[in-house]
């Protein structure tokens, strides 16, 4: 683990939620209260570069799913995403947490319109104010994934490639995504991968890989949400996103009954890493503008 990873979980603590430990980070505050759920493969320490700014604004809740960063990852576990909207659902209870603003990225997305799909969430104290969602290939037929996504799916192929995979590979992956790989530093990614490889992370990553899946088995599902979401959900997205492309950030605009879109040009996948600031003032700008019209 290398410095800069230990910084991050330094910042955080872990909670037992449903029989799992679940590592998160909480700025604490009297503020209003961003609760993030962040993509796959990465974790929370996606945010290690927008967190300051985001925390003079916010109550910011990160936590890793199970089976991602310094979150428990129990072999045998479905890791469904539906089952990751609980994991989420009953942490932010367990923090006492109420009116919450939802950032959701990659990934994240999915957990995101599977707690949309619930409202009002039953039996919990947790309300939900608004949504933000960032390049998630919600829209699966409009995604373009890549090889190793759908190499790392397949039954019998995908644990083995998850075992043998080496941080080169990796590396070259994730820069791949990036408008600028530039913009992501050696020592980042190694603090990526070092979160992904902890506590024997590779036995797990072909069976969380086949989230791309249930998007397709759940589609109606969510979608459905999106399109009769009674709440605002708007979107920051990275123009030059190779997976998550620009078509799924304007076919969920058009489709949803309240929302905004404000795009980041000459950027990747990860906005939150490759343009922290303009990601960090938009999210903030987006939030705010949210909440003063519900108080109004």
């Amino acid at each position: 683990m290398n410095k800069l990873a230990q910084q991050w979980l330094d910042k955080g603590e872990s909670i037992d939620v449903k029989g799992h430990r679940v590592f998160f980070i909480d700025t604490g505050g009297n503020k209003p209260v961003l609760c993030i759920l962040h993509g796959f493969p990465t974790s929370s320490f996606d945010y290690h570069k927008a967190l300051p700014l985001l925390s003079q604004h916010f109550r910011v809740i990160v936590h890793d799913h199970l089976g991602f960063g310094a979150s428990d990852k129990p072999v045998s576990y479905s890791y469904s995403l539906i089952e990751q909207a609980d994991i989420a659902i009953l942490l932010w209870r367990q923090l006492g947490v109420q009116d919450v603003s939802i950032f959701a990225h990659d990934y994240g997305t999915s957990i995101a319109t599977e707690i949309m799909a619930r409202q009002p969430i039953e039996n919990s104290t947790v309300s939900i104010v608004n949504y933000v969602l960032s390049n998630g290939s919600v829209y699966i037929e409009l995604a373009k994934l890549r090889l190793i996504q759908k190499l790392l799916r397949r039954p019998i192929i995908g644990p083995f490639i998850a075992r043998v995979t080496p941080f080169s590979s990796f590396k070259k992956n994730i820069e791949a995504i990036f408008y600028d790989k530039n913009m992501v530093t050696n020592e980042e990614l190694e603090s990526h991968w070092a979160m992904l490889i902890r506590e024997q992370g590779r036995r797990v990553l072909a069976n969380i890989s086949r989230y791309s899946l249930e998007r397709e088995k759940f589609w109606h599902r969510w979608i459905n949400a999106l399109k009769t979401s009674q709440l605002p959900v708007d979107l920051i997205w990275a123009r030059n996103d190779p997976i998550a492309q620009s078509v799924i950030a304007t076919t969920i605009q058009k489709e949803c009954p309240v929302s905004q879109l404000k795009w980041i040009d000459d950027c990747g996948h990860f906005p939150m890493l490759e343009k922290s600031e303009e990601w960090s003032e938009n999210l903030i700008q987006q939030i705010s503008i949210r909440r003063s019209l519900i108080k109004s």
